[in-house]
């Protein structure tokens, strides 16, 4: 079965395929408005919505709250950085095997997983001790 797309949600999807990291729906309808593509704020939440839901478009929050979006291409893993916000990206994953457990035991497609730890990075903890020295 092919899913119908709006025009708003198939411009969503081709700037973040230009894109290979993730973006605020702030920042998508920027990017948009530059492009001379423009659509309302309102319109390109809604699209992004629609394109999560489809399993296409992935949505990761920071530990600020900040949202970002991204296409659903291959899974997340980070170390993110409570006090400077830093995010390191995780290349291997332990969870592959439990996901395919998962599908498989309770009937449930998944379309992509993320994987966040939090913590302070090694600056930060630097920082931290020479503030307490002091």
């Amino acid at each position: 079965m092919r899913v119908i797309r709006t025009r708003s949600q198939e411009r969503i999807l081709n700037l973040l395929k230009t894109i290979k990291q993730g973006i605020s729906a702030q920042d998508i309808y920027v990017e948009l408005r530059n492009c001379n593509q423009s659509m309302g704020l309102a319109t390109v939440y809604r699209s992004l919505e629609a394109l999560k839901l489809e399993g296409m478009v992935q949505l990761r929050t920071l530990a600020n709250g900040e949202a970002l979006y991204s296409l659903a291409q291959q899974d997340k893993h980070h170390l993110t950085c409570l006090q400077c916000g830093t995010s390191i990206p995780i290349h291997q994953c332990p969870v592959h095997d439990l996901e395919d457990q998962l599908q498989s035991s309770h009937k449930f497609k998944i379309f992509y997983h993320t994987l966040e730890f939090f913590g302070l990075c090694g600056q930060c903890q630097i920082n931290q001790t020479a503030e307490i020295g002091e």
